[in-house]
């Protein structure tokens, strides 16, 4: 049990990622996004309980890639593409078109997840957006969509699906993002100063908004807060 128990909790991501995808083809975007967020949660802790129980292992960081690509890239295309899909609908035939972008979004992820495992350099920081990031961007959007807090235009939902493409090339990027590892044996300010600052601004964001979208502000401000300080994440 103690060598199944990450591969276990990976299962558990590949599972909501894979009921996320099937209730957001069927419209319901709330569950949809709740579910994702439990996979990331679960993908969070998959590779942490694998170093504490000693039992890392090249089948449990395949099978980890594997459900990322479903719970972090197609699940959150689904819900993309029903979000401009909804927010276009009344823009003519032209519409229909802009929604399908959302599809490069899984094979993007897929893409960056198997160059991740091959890089060496992604240990203590990453090169591009992080899948299960880009991913909560558009859960956030979801969520605040599906509650009715969101009240936007064409041009909103057009800007979104060009936001899309961007985020699908960033995490293809060679751009250094720092990484959200504490040094635990030192908490002191030099070690952890652009974590710290990130959960300042975490809290801030938190604070003011009170809204789902707070989670897709959050991962904006992380990739604003990557660029400001990419050497420095270059250099660990």
């Amino acid at each position: 049990m103690r060598r199944l128990t990450p591969n276990l909790i990976t299962l558990g991501n590949l599972l909501c990622g894979a009921v996320a995808a099937f209730l957001a083809a069927r419209g319901d975007i709330a569950h949809a996004g709740l579910l994702i967020c439990l996979g990331i949660f679960l993908d969070f802790f998959d590779g942490l309980t694998a170093r504490l129980l000693h039992v890392v292992s090249p089948v449990g960081k395949e099978l980890d890639s594997l459900a990322d690509v479903v719970t972090s890239g197609v699940a959150p295309a689904f819900i993309l593409h029903n979000i401009l899909a909804d927010g276009l609908a009344d823009t003519g035939s032209w519409g229909t078109y802009i929604p399908l972008t959302a599809w490069l979004m899984p094979l993007f992820a897929a893409y960056r997840l198997a160059k991740f495992n091959l890089d060496t350099r992604q240990s203590h920081s990453f090169r591009g957006l992080p899948v299960p990031a880009n991913a909560l961007l558009w859960v956030g959007l979801a969520l605040t969509t599906s509650s009715g807090g969101l009240e936007a235009g064409t041009v909103f939902f057009i800007m979104a699906a060009a936001l899309s493409l961007f985020t699908d090339i960033l995490m293809i990027s060679e751009l250094p993002m720092f990484s959200l590892k504490f040094d635990f044996k030192n908490l002191g300010w030099s070690s952890n100063a652009i974590a710290y600052c990130f959960l300042a601004g975490c809290v801030a964001i938190i604070s003011a908004t009170r809204q789902w979208y707070s989670i897709s502000a959050i991962i904006v401000w992380y990739i604003l807060l990557s660029l400001l300080t990419r050497k420095k994440s270059h250099a660990q």
